[in-house]
């Protein structure tokens, strides 16, 4: 017997709770089930705050007052496009007489009577409500005499929970009972018990979707679905003493909910055939934010309320946190935020985006919360940088744009120094961290005409971050470049984001999918073989990403993957989702791309298979065997109908290369197969098109991968499953070594820096001036190129190193230094005139290979239910390079390595079998692994040499000979380990 808590005493408890926040707590006998209200509040509420309107009232319908505002309610309420959210938000009008059913929270402090009416809205529950014959509901709140709120309560200590609200919902509550009808009744019914929380905005019988409502536990790698277990608490107290509370339920009305409208045009081919235009679907959801967007919502306006514009957010949330949501609520409430004096805190809100066709949705949203003509301003691609600068001029509080047309706005924007803007990037990745938003951050300040000097020294005081600028950055893949640029600093001294909604989270509670539970990797075998007698000498690297390529695009090769994929498709996906299943194929070129889309034709054709049909997505036009292929060519429509096409019936199958691997949201899309190498943030977002749940399915994913190692993939995922963390930073001093390392090799002339800079900052530069420019550039290039090969390659990348870490080290902090800006400058624009040079270059491997014994085998199916967090990341380190000589082999030696790592063995020679031990030796060595883990394979290449000693002499008795060589002789050593340093180092950085 339950002695602890029963669900009659929970549901008192919650009672007094509300009454003590200033709930009326009412009788079940006021609900009119007809109409979804309670009578006495709703007229009390009326005759409080309106009594001039409702006197006029009186005067002409007298007796009947209360009968004709009631029915003129629900007629708005139930009308088409009509709904309760809608009637709270704008009220009705009756015979000219306007009636507002809610009076939200005013931005400001300064109309005393809109602020009293503010405090007249009127909050009641009622328990054991009857609203049909057949189904009493446990609580219903209302708001001035309107139902809003549902709530099915269970009690854990009684043997029940959440889920047993939810089957009540499904099985016995009647989506067409008034107080559940869809947009007309209650705007949300929530099923809770002691420890969890869900909710939905529609009941649809068996098909009503809930989503969790909970706070989420734990902390950093530690966080996770569902609620913390407090001591003193219930773990879903946050309901009535936070989202419950009358300040708080307002505001989720007014300022958070709203109707998410979507149009779909039915399929063209069904109305050709009726002999009429196609019709227009209309799709509407009821928008209640969950608990994580309310949370980054009021943690962030709260702190830029103390701050100001004087900080910077990074905002780490998951594929799934419903980012778009999220940005149109925080750029509708920056727009309209006032400081305690009751000041505006940002002049203008702009939203950035990386995608060159800028998403209506965020519009639409922004819209539905604000009606004011020019509030929000979507610059398309039809809209020129003089439109964006005369928005950000004018008075638009909220400007949607790309990225990519900050840079040419500069002469366009005048007088902006004393305007502050909020700044929303929608996906911060590396473009971001660079010149694109130094651009941004440029164009918000102040902009005078001084001489070349001043200029030179304003540009470089102004870098890092702007007083009248806040960026507020959104990514589930934060990079360590954007961490060190809008990351917070935590207790560890470690930069981390300022709001975190994880992978881990969104997974348990069911937002994502989990697109790792069923990963299936496959070898292809091949044999190599020279087509010519020659032996030339080729560059190894490139040799090899050519054959690579070779291989790739082998039709053999392409018609085993193309039989493997559609039959794992038919057997295995296609039941998906009633028979709705999609499938994507990543390839590795635009070339590959046509051809397995021809593969595809010629595969299903010549089965007689009549129920898959593949599309092809790829910029541009490719040339194969002196044909042309266009993507519209190919699927035969235009490029922008790609989306609507492939969502429908007629296509199952979406072959792509580059393209829809980023922001394409396809519900359907069940299975991925994979052509092409992945790494790092692009593991991450191509394989998250398959993360959609399609409600009401239970949507399974499948990926076969021919080209990747599982275990770097789960390595991958690894960075950002939970909280990450930027564990170093970059110094000036590591800046002045790498100047120094390049001012050694005497290339560069500081009276040629100071002579660029001059004509570079004197305003217009003339037709002599660019001459004079080119000239001590190429005057440069010309003292580089005379070094020997080895050297040359060594200076370029140094310049390289430089240009990337300055501007790196000027955005990330307050670093100034006029000298190191010019050199900047001047190698800045030198490197576009430097190429990494060698023997070897311009080879071609056409018609002098030839690829058999083809064999695509099976190798791992993999079922992954949790992924291992690995949160720290680090910034890459500006060491002094260590370069390796270009690898350089005979073709026949680069065939003979090829077939070693695909599966052919051939007797090993001795530089091969030495490697072997080397990696053998070098994969105990902790301080390599970790160098290896965080640095790029020229930056690793400084502690392999400075290391290598030890693992020879480590490894002497397993090798005598070969080894004591590479001891005994400098040159031969870094020759020979420089050939295998690339092995060892992927080795390093895959082993634990």
């Amino acid at each position: 017997m339950n002695n602890i808590l029963s669900e009659k005493e929970y549901q008192k408890y919650i009672l007094k709770k509300l009454a003590a926040s200033g709930y009326e707590v009412q009788p079940a006998d006021h609900y009119d089930r007809l109409f979804a209200v309670s009578r006495p509040e709703l007229m009390q509420f009326l005759e409080t705050t309106q009594p001039d309107e409702m006197e006029s009232l009186k005067k002409i319908y007298k007796e009947k007052t209360e009968e004709v505002i009631v029915s003129a309610i629900n007629a708005e309420e139930t009308k088409k496009r009509g709904s309760r959210l809608d009637v709270l938000k704008h009220g009705v009008e009756i015979a000219n007489v306007p009636l507002k059913l809610m009076y939200a929270k005013p931005a400001t402090t300064y109309n005393k009577e809109l602020n009293k009416l503010y405090n007249e809205n009127i909050f009641s529950v009622s328990e054991e409500v009857w609203v049909s014959d057949e189904e009493r509901i446990d609580l219903v709140v209302f708001l001035n005499g309107l139902a809003i709120m549902a709530f099915e309560l269970k009690c854990n200590a009684a043997g029940q929970n959440y889920e047993n609200a939810i089957l009540q919902y499904r099985t016995e509550r009647n989506p067409k009972t008034r107080l559940f009808r869809f947009k007309a009744g209650v705007l949300v019914s929530f099923a809770m018990d002691l420890e969890e929380v869900y909710m939905t905005t529609k009941l649809d019988g068996e098909a009503t979707f809930f989503l969790p409502f909970n706070m989420g536990k734990g902390e950093g790698i530690n966080t996770g679905a569902g609620n913390p277990v407090l001591k003193d608490e219930y773990s879903v107290h946050y309901m009535w003493d936070d989202i419950l509370q009358k300040d708080s339920v307002l505001e989720i009305i007014s300022k958070f909910m709203f109707i998410e409208v979507k149009e779909k045009k039915e399929d063209e081919k069904g109305a050709v055939k009726e002999g009429r235009a196609p019709r227009k679907k209309v799709s509407e959801t009821v928008i209640f934010p969950r608990f994580h967007q309310l949370d980054v919502i009021h943690k962030v306006l709260d702190d830029v309320m103390t701050n100001k514009s004087s900080q910077n957010y990074l905002l780490q949330h998951s594929a799934g946190s419903g980012k778009t949501n999220e940005i149109a609520w925080l750029s509708y409430r920056l727009a309209s935020l006032h400081d305690a004096e009751n000041k505006t805190i940002f002049d203008s809100i702009i939203i950035c985006t990386d995608r060159v066709v800028v998403d209506r949705q965020l519009q639409q949203a922004v819209l539905s919360l604000e009606h004011k003509s020019g509030f929000i301003r979507v610059m398309d691609e039809k809209c020129t940088s003089a439109d964006l600068g005369r928005a950000l001029e004018g008075n638009t509080k909220i400007v949607v744009t790309t990225i990519q047309k900050f840079p040419y706005i500069v002469g366009n924007v005048k007088a902006l120094k004393e305007k502050h803007f909020a700044v929303i990037i929608d996906e911060a990745h590396s473009s971001t961290a660079g010149k694109n938003m130094k651009a941004v951050t440029d164009v918000l300040r102040e902009c005078e005409e001084v001489d070349a000097e001043d200029i030179l020294a304003k540009e470089v005081s102004k870098n890092g971050k702007p007083e009248n600028v806040s960026v507020f950055a959104f990514t589930a893949t934060p990079k360590p470049t954007t961490l060190k640029l809008f990351g917070r600093t935590n207790t560890k001294g470690r930069n981390e984001a300022f709001h975190l909604y994880s992978m881990k989270q969104a997974i348990e509670e069911g937002f994502i999918l989990n697109v790792l539970e069923n990963y299936t990797t496959y070898d292809t075998y091949f044999q190599l073989n020279k087509e010519i007698k020659e032996d030339p000498e080729y560059q190894t690297n490139k040799a090899k990403r050519q054959i690579a390529r070779f291989i790739d695009l082998h039709e053999t090769n392409i018609m085993q993957r193309v039989e493997i994929i559609i039959e794992h498709f038919r057997t295995t996906v296609m039941t998906e989702l009633d028979g709705q299943a999609k499938a994507m194929v990543i390839t590795a070129s635009r070339e590959a791309a046509v051809k397995y889309r021809q593969g595809f034709e010629d595969y299903v054709k010549r089965k007689g298979y009549t129920d898959i049909h593949a599309l092809v997505a790829f910029s541009g036009k490719v040339k194969l065997e002196d044909k042309e292929y266009t993507e519209p060519g190919m699927n035969g429509f235009a490029e922008k109908k790609l989306p609507a096409e492939f969502d429908s019936d007629d296509y199952n199958v979406l072959i792509v290369a580059d393209k829809y691997q980023t922001g394409f949201d396809q519900k359907k899309l069940c299975a991925m197969y994979i052509l092409k190498k992945l790494h790092d943030i692009s593991t991450i977002q191509t394989l998250s098109r398959l993360n959609r749940i399609c409600p009401p399915y239970d949507k399974h994913t499948f990926i076969l991968d021919f080209v990747n190692n599982y275990d770097d993939i789960i390595k991958d995922f690894s960075k950002f499953y939970t909280v990450t963390e930027l564990s170093n930073s970059i110094t000036p001093s590591a800046m002045y070594d790498i100047e120094a390392k390049l001012d050694g090799y005497y290339v560069i002339d500081p009276d040629d820096v100071d002579k660029f800079n001059d004509l570079l900052y004197s305003g217009d530069i003339s037709v002599k001036a660019k001459k004079s420019m080119t000239y001590l550039l190429q005057k440069t290039k010309k003292a580089i190129e005379s070094h020997p090969t080895e050297e040359r390659n060594e200076i370029i990348l140094t310049v390289k190193h430089f240009v990337r870490f300055y501007e790196f080290l000027i955005q990330a902090s307050c670093f100034e230094d006029k000298e190191l800006h010019k050199k900047y400058n001047f190698l800045n624009y030198l490197k576009s005139y430097l190429k990494m040079g060698g023997s070897g270059g311009g080879f071609n491997l056409a018609g002098k290979i030839k690829a058999s014994g083809f064999v695509q085998k099976k190798k791992e199916e993999h079922k992954t239910d949790t992924i291992k967090s690995d949160p720290v990341v680090k910034l890459p380190t500006a060491e002094q390079i260590a370069l390796t000589p270009q690898k350089t082999e005979k073709l026949s030696q680069i065939i003979a390595e090829i077939n070693s790592k695909t599966g052919k063995s051939y007797d090993n020679d001795v530089a091969v079998k030495a490697m072997l031990q080397i990696k053998d030796i070098m994969m105990k060595s902790e301080e390599l692994k970790a160098s290896a883990k965080n640095n790029t394979e020229k930056d690793f290449e400084f502690a392999y040499f400075d290391n290598i000693d030890d693992a020879l002499i480590e490894g002497l008795n397993q090798n005598q000979d070969f080894f004591s060589l590479l001891l005994g002789n400098d040159e031969i050593k870094k020759e020979v380990l420089g050939i295998f340093a690339e092995e060892i180092y992927r080795g390093l950085r895959v082993g634990e």
